[in-house]
């Protein structure tokens, strides 16, 4: 069985992944097997520069073919901030709710016709010796509701509603459940197109 490196440390990120993967066959191995830490730096100025650092760090220490994401949230009214800092905004300390509602209090004064935001995914597949097999990124638009609502997903996900359900701002990411986020997510978008390249990049 082909087998693929997973370059995170997210448990719930990794839960998403080997959702998405699953139906592929493919062994999927995470940085614990290592044996020694997994820990890159992520101080690229891109989402695809991160995605890329992380995906050759793991397929330089496994010796095998290493999938690696880097993603968040771009808000427009901010600039495009979080960005590629959305798992570490607002500095060390807080977790995904303080950062949730950080990002709130920011957006406070906003209406909500300019409440548009879109989560990104980029994901890069390596194997060992810095080669990067193949690189792709997606996005998924939406808008952003002034309070989180609903108990799944993780990150902003209470927060944000995608644009098929911008007429019913209740339904955020948090809300709709992981086969409708699945289905319209940045992750799951990109991970529709590359599962069509992995079972050769494996093989």
């Amino acid at each position: 069985m082909a087998e693929l490196w997973i370059g995170s440390n997210n448990q719930k990120k990794l839960a998403e992944l080997t959702r998405l993967l699953k139906p592929l066959g493919i062994a999927l191995r995470t940085p614990d097997e290592l044996g020694q830490p997994f820990d890159p730096i992520e101080d690229q100025p891109d989402f695809a520069g991160n995605a890329r650092k992380k995906a050759t760090l793991l397929a330089n220490l496994s010796g095998g073919i290493a999938l690696a994401d880097d993603s968040g949230l771009c808000v427009d009214a901010l600039d495009g901030r979080p960005g590629v800092l959305s798992a570490r905004y607002g500095g060390p300390g807080l977790d995904d709710r303080d950062r949730l509602l950080r990002l709130l209090a920011e957006l406070h004064d906003v209406p909500t016709a300019k409440r548009t935001a879109r989560f990104v995914c980029s994901l890069c597949v390596a194997a060992p010796g810095d080669r990067v097999l193949t690189a792709l990124e997606q996005a998924c638009e939406g808008v952003l509701r002034t309070e989180p609502t609903g108990a799944e997903g993780f990150g902003y996900d209470p927060i944000f509603v995608p644009l098929e359900y911008a007429n019913d701002p209740s339904q955020s990411f948090a809300v709709l459940g992981a086969d409708i986020k699945d289905r319209l997510s940045h992750r799951g978008k990109a991970l529709r197109q590359l599962t069509k390249q992995l079972p050769k990049l494996l093989a």
